[in-house]
């Protein structure tokens, strides 16, 4: 990460006494001495006893007695375990010949050591995006444990510890205004399955802050369900926490539930004292500003049931989170977590672009920094982990953020890219901080770096390109809501159809135009925007603040279910046994013909949808006797549920079929192969698609079906028609090769490091799958493939579009498929050669020439019903009438059947244009079934006395269902109910007469 840079805030901890020097100019400049060769930080009184210490002493750093190289390129000291912590004295002296291991790296492997030497298995973070359906974004590290917490999967290891990244927007108005709400951060947990419970969980979170990291014991401060008696004595008797630092709260504070039913139980949390020294009378553990809540013990010991009765689980499970960046906080010494190193670099960054200095800037122009460095680092792993910026679900969040960001760095004074261009973009100059200092925190970071900055930039330049406008705009609209306001003496308030405005015209965040205008003074109709949004289109909701957990029905059958036994790499037949029946979601013990069916099998030659293929189609056969057969169920689909229990789904075609009976699987050999050819060519795509268009595109989604495939990957623009034909050029030439596929079975690490890259949507154990077409492609993939690429036979692309911002699909054929695909085209353009009596190569040319012609016709046709609706306008004219005593206002209302739009606006500019000022003319007329147009023109003379067209026509047009609007002189307009036309018309008419009788007396 390279040396870190500290703020000189930092150094007024500890009564306000300079712990260490650090320097005054605007911009830290990088210290001279290697990395961390000088880092300190100061101790808090209770540490140490003497007049002068070591930071830490040699025992209770946290790799043993010998020095070490570390991956981290830094020097650790092993502790022993008989460390001792006793009280310190007034004076500290700082001893810096020893490392204090305090940066956030070090915070995080030594969490993960510490439990891995305690028998945890250290597994990888999840991806952001998680794989369950009922939240938008991973928010904990237990979610992607949560099958086994339900008992859905069984556990693959007894207890497991992660540095998970997670990301939470529900306090996202929070970021750089308090000491520790960010939207990403990261959660070091570990976790049992059924294996230890509460006593190793606290003993353990005990000698990991105060031993491990060295945490002084009488600052530290707990917190029990104010039931859980078993958790008290623990932290009392055995760990010696005095009682008057344990509180007992309540439901609220300290019991986790995971829903209304579901797997809970009471928590316990470590909180960390900065401020002893204000005593032991009314401490409220929620005051941020003496106490920071750093671990979080649930112990999920209970099964809530309906009637909301507790009943203990049968197995009982922990899942704990420590957040790193506060622990940061804690041992770095800083008043807030965005000083520390995780984010302290990145705020540095941003104020260089700013030329400002973090040390001596206002509180506002800090909070908009810290800002900064909390929203780059979500958008940045969220671009990493596939998210892409667009209006719905995920990519709302990752869009927000960014224009959260550009909006902030402006109001910092960047524009451009902070260096000059203002063409350019400064979120990718922040990012690449990020991308820099990810290397502990995502390993794929930096290898995704070029399209995560593209991808910024695109973004950012999209958006100042409304910003500016849009602004404006903004600033209008409240100060005539505060001028409204004083007039009528009411509290100012922007109107949601305003608001609306500003984010379906402008790309506005609703929470942008609430933040500007809450600076303002003005208030937003909230009820109002919502109603717009209604109507326009559903917004996405924001991620759940916790994970819903529900103990289903269906667990009690895959409890009594082995695992399916997958046989279908292998064969496309076998004899199996019918281990349990579904019908409607309940077991049953037969099932008779004609009924559809939930067949679940001990081994079965069916691959279950996954990684984007779809399941087998075929049969499954009772035979009885020399081989009579007594049933046959027709298998339509293979879903697999929690864990490896493939759910054969079909219909009962004859007979009856039975529990226990054994069956023979046969799979449709036809629809396997047209699976396992468009399979293979979605792989051979990929390569293609990286080779076409660069490295950096990424998959985003897949579908293989029967009778085609669908690839979705990252990417800013259309592809061109040059690409996409060398894109078949290299497949099909690949196809050409008959090349032997690969297939192999080795350890994920392995695979990783031999390149493979993952199939969008796969999960994957330690094992994995390689698929390996030799120099092409190289993938962990369980689907089923050709074993020779000339099996594929052909492929071709069909479309290629836009699904969403960032996002491209491509569908094609392969096989079968595109055989079946190239004789339809060969049909069709033999038909319509025929029709257009011409050669294949010569039908571009005779469309073009009709369609020429066709243009030429329809202008002709146009012209002249304009000619004839000027003409009907004439002999209307002789129905005018005035209005008005003091002005003769000369006004004409009337119905012109069935003219079209562009014919009746001819004939009412016609009409203005004879009539002299001032006149008002509204017309009407049913062009087709179902269509309604109208049409109104005033003069000059009408418009002065306050009369607008597009004011004027609206009302009228809703009356057949349509609406509209235009100029103050001229507007049109449209319905779709012209059974209202006349009624339309006859509200016009008295409401002209009504208000120009008004106006001209």
């Amino acid at each position: 990460m390279g040396s870190l840079k500290l703020p000189q805030s930092i150094s007024r901890s500890n009564g306000g006494n300079a712990l260490f020097p650090l320097p005054t100019s605007p911009l830290l400049p990088k210290p001279t001495s290697p990395p961390h060769q000088h880092r300190s930080f100061a101790l808090c009184k209770g540490f140490i006893t003497g007049k002068t210490m070591k930071l830490f002493t040699p025992n209770i750093l946290p790799f043993g007695s010998q020095v070490l190289k570390g991956e981290w390129g830094l020097q650790f000291s092993r502790r022993s375990t008989s460390a001792s912590v006793q009280p310190v004295t007034e004076q500290l002296k700082v001893d810096e010949s020893n490392d204090p291991l305090v940066s956030g790296d070090s915070i995080r492997r030594r969490f993960l050591d510490f439990y891995a030497s305690r028998g945890h298995k250290v597994l990888p973070s999840a991806s952001l995006v998680p794989d369950d359906p009922t939240v938008l974004l991973t928010i904990a590290g237990m979610l992607q444990f949560k099958p086994i917490f339900l008992g859905k999967v069984p556990r693959q290891v007894p207890r497991a510890t992660t540095a998970q990244r997670c990301i939470r927007t529900n306090d996202v108005d929070n970021v750089g205004r308090t000491t520790r709400h960010q939207t990403f951060f990261e959660m070091l947990g570990n976790f049992s399955f059924g294996d230890y419970f509460k006593k190793e969980a606290i003993t353990w979170a005990w000698e990991l802050s105060t031993v491990e990291y060295g945490l002084p014991a009488d600052r530290l401060w707990v917190s029990v369900y104010e039931d859980d008696d078993e958790a008290f004595a623990i932290w009392h008797d055995e760990v010696g926490v005095p009682v008057e630092r344990i509180k007992r709260m309540g439901e609220d504070d300290n019991f986790w539930t995971s829903g209304v039913t579901g797997p809970c139980g009471p928590c316990s949390e470590l909180y960390y004292d900065f401020h002893p020294e204000r005593g032991y009378a009314n401490v409220d553990l929620g005051d941020d500003s003496r106490f920071i809540e750093f671990y979080n013990l649930v112990f999920m010991q209970y099964n809530k049931k309906d009637d909301g009765s507790l009943e203990p689980l049968k197995q009982k499970n922990i899942d704990t989170g420590l957040g790193l960046e506060r622990m940061a906080r804690i041992l770095q010494k800083v008043p807030n977590n965005y000083e520390t190193d995780l984010i302290y670099p990145i705020i540095e960054r941003a104020a260089k672009l700013a030329n400002v200095s973090y040390e001596l800037a206002d509180d506002r122009s800090r909070m908009n920094l810290k800002i900064l460095g909390d929203h780059l680092r979500a958008i940045v792993y969220l671009i990493s982990d596939g998210v892409a910026p667009s209006n719905i679900g995920r990519g709302y969040v990752v869009r927000r953020l960014i224009r959260r960001a550009v909006r902030t760095g402006r109001l910092l004074g960047i524009y451009g890219d902070g260096r000059g261009n203002l063409e350019g973009a400064f979120l990718p100059e922040i990012a690449e901080e990020v991308i820099e200092m990810s290397t502990h925190v995502d390993v794929d970071v930096k290898g995704r770096a070029p399209r995560i900055l593209e991808e910024l930039k695109r973004e950012e330049l999209r958006f100042v390109q409304t910003l500016e406008r849009g602004e404006k705009l903004l600033d209008q609209m409240l100060a005539d809501a505060l001028v409204s306001a004083q007039e009528n003496k009411t509290a100012p308030c922007l109107s949601g159809k305003d608001a609306f405005l500003l984010y379906d015209t402008y790309g506005f965040p609703v929470e942008i135009t609430t933040e500007v205008a809450e600076e303002n003074g003005v208030s937003i109709d909230m009820a109002g925007f919502d109603v717009e949004m209604e109507k326009q289109r559903r917004q996405s909701q924001a991620a759940h603040n916790a994970v819903k957990l529900q103990v289903e029905n269906s667990a009690d059958v895959t409890e009594r279910v082995p695992d399916t036994e997958f046989l279908g790499y292998e064969t496309l037949s076998a004899l199996a046994i019918v281990e349990s029946l579904l019908v409607n979601g309940k077991s049953v013990i037969q099932v008779a013909e004609g009924s559809d069916v939930e067949v679940l099998l001990n081994r079965t030659p069916f691959y279950a949808e996954s990684g984007g293929q779809i399941g087998d189609n075929g049969y499954l056969y009772v035979t009885e006797g020399e081989s009579q057969q007594t049933a046959v169920i027709e298998i339509k689909d293979v879903q697999k549920s929690p864990g490896s229990i493939f759910v054969h789904k079909g219909v009962i075609k004859e007979g009856v079929l039975e529990v226990g009976k054994e069956v023979e699987a046969s799979v449709d050999a036809n629809l396997r192969q047209r699976a396992k050819v468009h399979h293979t060519a979605t792989h051979l795509l990929q390569s293609a698609l990286k080779r076409v268009i660069g490295q950096e595109t990424s998959q985003a989604g897949s579908l293989v079906a029967f009778d085609r495939l669908r690839f979705d990957f990252n990417f800013h623009r259309p592809l061109l028609d040059r690409e996409l034909m060398e894109i078949e050029r290299l497949i099909n030439g690949w196809i050409g090769d008959a090349t032997l596929l690969q297939t192999k079975v080795m350890p994920l690490a392995d695979a990783k490091r031999a390149g493979a890259i993952a199939m969008f949507g796969e999960k994957y154990g330690e094992e994995v799958r390689v698929v390996e077409v030799p120099g092409v492609s190289m993938e962990l993939c369980g689907g089923t493939h050709v074993s020779n690429t000339a099996e594929i036979r052909g492929f071709k692309i069909i479309s290629e579009q836009g699904i969403a911002s960032g996002v491209r699909r491509i569908e094609a054929v392969a096989g079968e498929a595109f055989i079946e695909y190239v004789n339809s085209r060969d049909y069709h353009m033999k038909q319509l050669c025929s029709t257009l009596k011409v050669k294949a190569e010569e039908v571009t040319t005779r469309v073009e020439n009709l369609l020429d012609e066709l243009r030429t016709a329809r202008n002709e046709v146009s012209a002249l019903q304009e000619k004839a609706a000027v003409y009907k306008a004439s002999i209307l004219a002789s129905k005018v009438f005035s209005v008005g005593t003091s002005k003769e206002i000369r006004v004409l209302v009337e119905s012109m059947e069935d003219t079209d739009a562009d014919a009746l606006k001819s004939a009412a500019e016609y009409l203005i244009s004879t009539l002299e000022d001032p006149a008002a003319v509204v017309l009407g007329s049913c062009p087709g079934e179902g269509k309604v147009s109208l049409v109104a023109a005033f003069t000059p003379g009408v418009v002065e006395l306050g009369i607008q067209a597009g004011k004027f026509i609206g009302p009228v047009a809703k009356l057949c269902g349509g609406g509209g609007g235009g100029r103050p002189n001229f507007a049109q307009a449209g319905g779709r109910k012209p059974e209202n036309l006349s009624n339309a018309l006859e509200k016009a008419r008295s409401e002209l007469v009504s208000v120009l009788s008004e106006k001209a007396s």
